[in-house]
């Protein structure tokens, strides 16, 4: 006598591909994550990499509208 309007072999089926389709989510979540996690360490090297670096002066009076080197 099975009456019910879901058997047990339906609700298994269904608890399965709603287990699958969470770990999926969940596996491409983890992904992203990583791969943001990655970049934000890159970006950060790059931003340290571009503060150590020593900006030098350059002179802009030795042009030819200040008559440094006007001949």
């Amino acid at each position: 006598m099975n009456t019910s309007l879901l058997s047990q072999s339906n609700v298994v089926t269904l608890l399965i591909v709603v287990v699958i389709f969470f770990s999926v989510l969940l596996i491409l979540g983890i992904r992203k994550s990583y791969k943001l996690k990655k970049e934000n360490e890159r970006l950060d090297k790059l931003s340290e990499e571009i503060t150590n670096q020593k900006e030098e002066y350059t002179d802009f009076t030795e042009g030819h509208m200040y008559g440094g080197n006007n001949k």
